[in-house]
């Protein structure tokens, strides 16, 4: 049976326990979590086949230009739901399920949905996970300004939050009267991505920073023409000197020359190593981490760590796996549904087909790739708490222990899911039930609902 402090770095750090890793968690739960910060990273073969985005983009810009609205729509709900989408869900659900490093897994998560494109925007929705392979997955130990770039250009953000479009009124284009500014995208990096909510921007901040993103684009079948490119560069993303607003800008006090796309690395570069970024970004991370009102002093060790280090992340992490008040309180954090089910099919140690996993993400109320807003799923537990929410919890556990038979017994799967955080009364009625029965018990549990 795991103690309190490996039950917390399965569950907490990690996506809960596989029968496989019990024995490394509970030789030494910190060091455990620390190896995977040290470990290079390896893309995860399960997701090596899955389509390119560039691909994909040019596929659906030359359908708009060919087939007119009925086209698009036809060739969206061709890859949305019947091709792309749902493997990229399954596949995204079985690496969480099967990953040796699920502190990783959990982080590539946190980033993502920090960095938030959802599918509601149908055009995005077979892409979203190339862009979390492509602009999140190799940076989560690595800085945040790379992240932050990474996630900005490409194109999955640029079409979500209507940057592709976005055009300088003063630039050449402008003048031509190809459409005109568009700050959805500049507004968002100042509100979730970097500042925050009270971190000092004000509106006429974010129409400078949309400004110096103007010309952030994706090469379109005229855009090629135009500059004169090749066929095969549509559906990449380009800076279209064209487009961007010409002159020196004015972000947050600081001044940016006239430099075209170096412009709007500087300004990204800017924000991430902002005291408010660090602050934010702290606060978040400490929130996921600790506690849904996380304490002002582990705040306060995030951020620091963040400014000294210019928001090195693999720094950061190894601040948190030190933070004091994660090891002194286990299941401080209710799960999130997605959490749930991952959990859940990680303690029953079963295989899981990818055609499973995206209806039962969907039922469970969190939907993969599906966040309602740019803001992302929300990280409190009153978000996820509720009468119906809670039957909907108790009824997919029997509906799960009614179909999957693990190789453990349900008294064994306690120990390493649950573990000494369980009272003796819990675990006991667990081994005592019989084998479908003790898993329903396991899965409704208050222990396993919490991490």
């Amino acid at each position: 049976m795991l103690d309190v402090s490996a039950i917390i770095a399965a569950n907490r750090f990690g996506l809960g326990a596989r029968p496989e890793e019990a024995g490394d968690v509970a030789r030494d739960p910190q060091a455990w979590v620390r190896n995977q910060i040290y470990a290079p990273y390896v893309p995860p073969p399960l997701l090596a086949d899955l389509p390119d985005a560039a691909e994909y983009t040019r596929q659906f810009l030359e359908a708009r230009q060919q087939g007119g609205d009925g086209g698009v729509a036809e060739f969206l709900q061709r890859r949305i739901r019947q091709e792309t989408l749902a493997a990229e869900i399954g596949a995204r659900v079985q690496v969480a399920v099967q990953t040796r490093e699920p502190f990783r897994e959990r982080l590539v998560q946190f980033w993502s949905n920090h960095f938030t494109v959802s599918v509601q925007r149908p055009v995005v929705a077979p892409i979203a996970g190339a862009y979390e392979r492509d602009a999140i997955r190799p940076h989560v130990f690595g800085r945040f300004a790379d992240l932050l770039i990474a996630a900005t250009r490409h194109q999955a953000m640029l079409f979500y939050l209507d940057n592709i479009g976005s055009v300088g009124p003063n630039s050449r284009a402008g003048q031509l009267g190809r459409r005109g500014i568009n700050e959805n995208h500049a507004r968002e990096i100042l509100e979730l991505h970097t500042l925050g909510v009270g971190g000092g921007y004000t509106q006429n901040d974010v129409r400078e920073l949309a400004k110096i993103l103007t010309g952030w684009t994706v090469v379109t079948p005229p855009l090629a023409r135009r500059s004169g490119l090749p066929e095969s560069a549509v559906g990449m993303t380009r800076f279209a000197a064209d487009a961007h607003e010409p002159g020196n800008k004015s972000l947050v006090g600081h001044t940016f020359n006239e430099g075209g796309e170096s412009e709007g690395i500087a300004a990204l570069q800017f924000l991430a190593t902002h005291p408010a970024t660090a602050r934010h970004v702290a606060t978040k991370l400490a929130r996921h981490f600790v506690a849904d009102d996380p304490p002002s002093a582990a705040v306060a060790r995030l951020e620091k760590v963040y400014l000294e280090t210019r928001g090195d992340l693999a720094a950061v992490s190894f601040a948190i796996v030190d933070l004091p008040e994660i090891w002194e309180r286990p299941n401080t954090k209710v799960r999130a549904p997605g959490d749930l089910v991952i959990a859940a099919y990680r303690a029953l140690d079963v295989k899981v087909t990818a055609g499973q996993l995206p209806g039962t993400m969907r039922e469970m109320g969190q939907p993969v790739f599906a966040a309602p807003s740019p803001a992302g799923w929300p990280d409190r537990a009153s978000d996820w708490v509720g009468p119906e929410a809670m039957l909907r919890r108790a009824e997919w556990a029997v509906a799960v222990s009614r179909r999957v038979r693990s190789p453990q017994s349900p008294e064994v799967l306690a120990g390493y899911a649950i573990g000494a955080v369980a009272p003796p009364a819990v675990r006991r009625a667990i081994a005592e039930a019989d084998p479908a029965e003790g898993v329903a018990l396991l899965l409704a549990c208050a222990e396993f609902q919490r991490r």
